[in-house]
């Protein structure tokens, strides 16, 4: 059972966007946290309003609201908060980023006398033709108000598009880096973790490979980590989980090696649960585990609970094994 905390983030900075969610970590090992939330929208409510004030990515909200309107969900509308997740898979250190899943979950170091946490955060990823790096590296420079040198590539791009770039983009609103960055020890240094212009965007695949974030959420991220601290990007569309008897899955749009989407795979998923059961005698419901991949909701989905085998069962025949007539 983990336990939900809330961090006040730049409350007077940003009033609508107060929350970021952490948790204690399992103490039994598990890698599930959280549990998802009910609201009830007011009529000056959007789905994106709503993502954004409890640190929720774009395609999050929609997934977990099908058929609510985006801009006008209305009054007295049910909405849920999906903030029930399936930790990545890896160590539980530094900062992981799963691209599929567009979210960020960083851990900090425990001080002395507390319990290991988590706290996770929406973020925007690498678009198909710009996609984000995989694989471990680390933050090697922070910086407040920075200013952006467009690569020529991009320059290029806008240029195209009728849309010229100054060689030098100075610090304030105007600038996509927002106020804080975070570069990352990956090829030339220009891959970088940052917040936005344009907060709307985050938690879709819409960047030039960079990991764009809320501005409350890289503030306070930036304040918690160091140079140096380690980063590991995955790309892991299916997360797996077996806890108290119960096969879980949570799924996400899955992205090949050149960052687009491709379809789910249930053979990929059969090995993974092969490795996470190592023999345990689990019934899986197949039908659901493929609803599930196709779906790709990212809501962790019940798709097989432990068995019970009795041998003297086995070697009866059925009449006898259920004590009914056949």
């Amino acid at each position: 059972m983990t336990t939900r905390w809330l961090l006040l983030i730049c409350a007077l900075a940003h009033p609508a966007a107060l929350f970021a969610a952490g948790y204690e970590l399992p103490t039994d090992g598990s890698n599930i946290i959280g549990a998802d939330v009910h609201i009830t929208t007011h009529y000056k409510d959007t789905l994106l309003d709503i993502a954004h004030r409890y640190s929720l990515g774009y395609e999050e909200i929609l997934r977990a609201n099908p058929g609510v309107d985006m801009w006008l969900p209305g009054e007295g509308t049910d909405i849920v908060l999906p903030e029930r997740r399936i930790l990545p898979p890896g160590p539980r250190e530094g900062i992981v980023l799963n691209l599929p899943e567009h979210r960020l979950y960083y851990y900090p170091k425990p001080r002395r006398g507390q319990k290991p946490m988590v706290v996770t955060y929406p973020v925007s990823i690498g678009r198909m033709d710009w996609r984000s790096p995989l694989g471990e590296t680390h933050i090697m420079a922070k910086e407040v108000n920075p200013s952006w040198y467009p690569p020529e590539s991009i320059r290029r791009e806008h240029a195209a598009h009728g849309d010229p770039l100054p060689r030098v983009v100075p610090p304030g609103p105007d600038n996509p880096l927002g106020a804080f960055k975070m570069r990352l020890a990956v090829g030339d240094g220009t891959y970088e973790i940052h917040g936005t212009n344009n907060p709307v965007a985050v938690g879709l695949a819409v960047t030039h490979g960079c990991i764009r974030m809320y501005p409350e959420d890289v503030a306070a991220l930036f304040k918690m980590v160091s140079v140096g601290t380690k980063v590991l990007l995955l790309n892991e569309p299916v997360k797996t989980a077996y806890v108290d008897g119960e096969l879980i899955i949570e799924a996400h749009p899955p992205v090949d090696d050149e960052g687009q989407t491709v379809a789910p795979e249930l053979e990929a998923l059969s090995h993974k649960l092969e490795n996470l059961l190592a023999g345990k005698p689990v019934a899986i419901r197949w039908d659901l585990a493929r609803d599930a991949l196709q779906a790709a909701t990212g809501m962790p989905t019940l798709i097989g609970i432990e068995a019970t085998y009795d041998p003297t069962a086995s070697s009866a025949p059925a009449h006898e094994a259920s004590g009914k007539e056949p």
